[in-house]
């Protein structure tokens, strides 16, 4: 494959910057790749114009912005949740040794996030935080994860896969303030690899195949929503067929992750909140 020409492609600013010109250029980058096996690859198709990024997040955000101290507060909810989940699960045991030092990292993690998000508003631990019962029963559901390891790591891939996502979702309310945004994209990008360790640890691939999962289908939201996994758009443009027969359209979804707005979030972890 001649790795110099697609770079060529993706880099002409100039090529970009309209609708039009992005569909010619999808289509010399189809023509150079089509013979090549990219089908485990989720290629970094997103590295086009600005205007092309700016569309694709006026796509994903829409006029659903929230104020800076709300996405702070829903994202500190969201930490919360995932710092009690598994320090929880590290005290239960369940955690088979061999796995003790990839938790302890999360946990770790988890933990410096809710403290810089309590930081930032101004709160002391424990603030604002809601009861969580990882049972699932708010939600109908009667799981026993800190007793049945797979139920733990279905449990952890469905919060850090809906980490990634909301994240996602709610960084263009941040746009007004790059010190926040700043954290706030640390954040995501680190919510990322947790979700990829913990799928490959599941036996899946690190990246999401469409809205496919494996998980109790109480979970299909977090694939889902309003922008579904599934999505073939991006930035105007839609890239189905972009692999032809190599790798096809599950290639194209597995190259970008969707946001969900705070209204699914919730009501994902609504399944898991008291009060």
């Amino acid at each position: 494959m001649n790795f110099i020409k697609i770079l060529d492609i993706l880099s002409d600013d100039k090529l970009l910057k309209e609708k039009s010109s992005r569909r010619d250029s999808f289509q010399q980058f189809k023509n150079v790749g089509k013979n090549v096996a990219l089908a485990s690859i989720p290629f970094a198709l997103a590295a086009t114009s600005s205007k092309t990024k700016a569309a694709t997040l006026a796509m994903g955000f829409g006029n659903k912005m929230a104020s800076n101290e709300d996405v702070l507060k829903f994202a500190l909810t969201l930490e919360y949740l995932e710092r009690e989940f598994y320090q929880l699960g590290l005290d239960s045991g369940v955690i088979p040794s061999e796995d003790e030092t990839v938790f302890s990292t999360i946990s770790r993690h988890e933990d410096a996030h809710v403290d810089f998000l309590l930081a930032a508003l101004g709160l002391q631990d424990g603030d604002l935080k809601p009861e969580f019962d990882f049972t699932g029963a708010p939600g109908g559901l009667n799981l026993d994860p800190f007793n049945d390891y797979p139920t733990f790591m279905a449990l952890a891939q469905g919060f850090e896969d809906t980490g990634v996502r909301a994240y996602k979702g709610q960084a263009g309310a941040l746009a007004n303030d790059d010190t926040l945004l700043t954290y706030a994209l640390q954040i995501h990008s680190v919510e990322a690899r947790h979700a990829a360790q913990v799928r490959r640890m599941r036996g899946e691939k690190g990246w999401i195949t469409r809205s496919q999962n494996t998980l109790p289908s109480a979970f299909a939201p977090i694939y889902g929503g309003e922008t579904p996994e599934s999505n073939l758009v991006q930035g105007g443009v839609n890239l189905s067929g972009l692999f032809g027969s190599v790798g096809g359209d599950d290639a194209v979804t597995e190259a970008f992750d969707e946001p969900l707005t705070m209204n699914e979030v919730l009501a994902i972890g609504g399944i898991f909140i008291v009060s």
